[in-house]
C-alpha cells in the first residue's frame, strides 16, 4: 500500500517513514525542506535498506497539490506532519502559521474528498487543550482558548477534519502528541533544527556540545514542584510506532467513528530542570543555564492520560526519559563530528 507522508523528512515524519517501511508500506514523502535536509533520506535508507520516493513540494501551492494527487491516485493513506510548529515563532508571525498550517491541510482534504475511500492521520498536539484544568489530560478534556497561533492552528485543523469527515469518505485519526524528543537508536536520523532550536532538548544538546553558550529556562515561578514548566516527554520512536498502528486501524476498518482522537505521551510529567538534570546524568556534563522570564504562549503543566491509546490502539510508550535523552545526546555528538 502506498502511503503519503507530508513533512516526511522532518523529525517525527522521518522516524514514522522508517516504521512504515519496516512494516512493508510503500512511502511517498512530500516536504518543502524548510526545516530539514535531503540528507535525512540517506539516514532512512541506511536504517531500512529502502529509499522512499520523495518530491520537494510546498503544500501551500494548491495547483501543485492537485497535480501530485493526479499522479499518485493510488495513495491508500495520508499521514500529515507538514506544519510550522514553534509556539514562540507563531506568536511573532501568526500569518505564516495560519497560511502554512491551514491552507496545506485544506488543499490535501480537497483532494482526498474526491476519493472513494480516504484514510487520514493528523499530527495534532496537546496544545489544543490550552492550560488544562486537571492533570493528567484525557481526550475528553475541554478544548481551552488557544494560548498561541500555533495551538489555534491545531484546534482549527481538527475542526476542519471533523467537518470534512462528516460529509465525505474521509476517515481520520487525530493524534495529540505531547513532547517528542530523542533520536533513532541507529543515530542515522534525529532532530535536525535549522538555525536556533525552538524546542528544549536540541537546545540542551547543542549547549552541552558547546554550540550555545547557555540554555535559557523560561520562568522558575510556575506553580510546580521546582517552579519550572512541566511537560510529558515521549521518545520519537515510540511516537512513530503509534502512527503506524493508527494507520493500520483505519486501513483495517477497525475505527468506531469517522474521526477518533488519541493522546500520545508517557503519562508522566517532567519539569524543565528535571530534563536538564537528566541530560547531565546521561552525558556526564554540567549544563550552563540561566533563568529568564516566562515565554508568551507557554502553559504551566501538560502531561497525558494515555489510557485510551493503551487500551484501544494497544500502544504504550516504551522508553524512559533517560533513554530518550541519551539517544538525543548520541545523535548530537554524531552530527557534530
Amino acid at each position: 500500500m502506498k502511503i503519503l507522508v507530508t513533512g516526511g523528512l522532518g523529525f517525527i515524519g522521518s522516524h514514522t517513514v522508517v516504521e512504515l517501511q519496516n512494516e512493508g508500506f510503500e512511502v511517498v514523502i512530500v516536504d518543502n525542506l524548510s526545516n530539514t535536509s535531503l540528507s535525512v533520506l540517506d539516514g532512512i535508507q541506511n536504517i531500512t535498506g529502502k529509499i522512499p520516493a520523495f518530491e520537494k513540494l510546498d503544500l501551500r501551492e494548491k495547483d501543485k497539490v492537485q497535480d501530485f494527487f493526479k499522479r499518485h491516485h493510488d495513495i491508500s493513506g495520508v499521514i500529515h506532519f507538514a506544519a510550522s510548529k514553534a509556539v514562540g515563532e507563531s506568536v511573532e508571525n501568526p500569518l505564516l502559521y495560519y497560511e502554512n498550517n491551514i491552507n496545506a491541510l485544506v488543499y490535501i482534504l480537497q483532494e482526498l474528498q474526491q476519493k472513494i475511500e480516504a484514510n487520514f492521520i493528523f499530527s495534532s498536539s496537546c496544545t489544543v487543550y490550552g492550560q488544562a484544568e486537571t492533570m493528567p489530560i484525557t481526550e475528553n478534556a475541554s478544548i481551552q482558548t488557544a494560548m498561541s497561533p500555533y495551538g489555534n492552528t491545531k484546534q482549527i485543523g481538527e475542526e476542519i477534519i471533523t467537518d470534512t469527515a462528516k460529509v465525505t469518505n474521509v476517515n481520520a485519526i487525530l493524534l495529540r502528541y505531547f513532547n517528542p524528543i530523542g533520536a533513532h537508536p541507529s543515530t542515522e536520523i534525529g532532530e535536525l533544527p535549522i538555525g536556533v532550536p525552538q524546542n528544549l532538548v536540541p537546545f540542551i544538546t547543542q549547549t552541552g556540545f558547546g554550540l550555545r553558550k547557555e540554555l535559557a529556562v523560561y520562568g522558575d515561578d510556575y506553580p510546580t514542584p521546582d517552579g519550572t514548566a512541566v511537560r510529558d516527554y515521549i521518545h520519537v520512536v515510540d511516537l512513530a510506532k503509534a502512527h503506524v498502528i493508527a494507520l493500520q486501524r483505519l486501513l483495517n476498518k477497525k475505527n468506531t467513528a469517522k474521526v477518533e482522537t488519541f493522546n500520545l505521551g508517557t503519562g508522566t510529567g517532567s519539569s524543565v530542570l528535571e530534563v536538564i538534570h537528566t541530560f547531565e546524568k546521561v552525558s556526564g556534563k554540567k549544563l550552563p543555564y540561566k533563568i529568564v522570564g516566562r515565554r508568551e504562549g507557554d502553559v504551566t503543566s501538560a502531561y497525558a492520560n494515555t489510557d485510551k491509546a493503551n487500551t484501544v490502539l494497544g500502544w504504550t510508550s516504551q522508553s524512559t526519559l533517560e533513554e530518550a535523552m541519551a539517544s538525543a545526546w548520541k545523535w548530537e555528538q554524531k552530527i557534530r563530528k
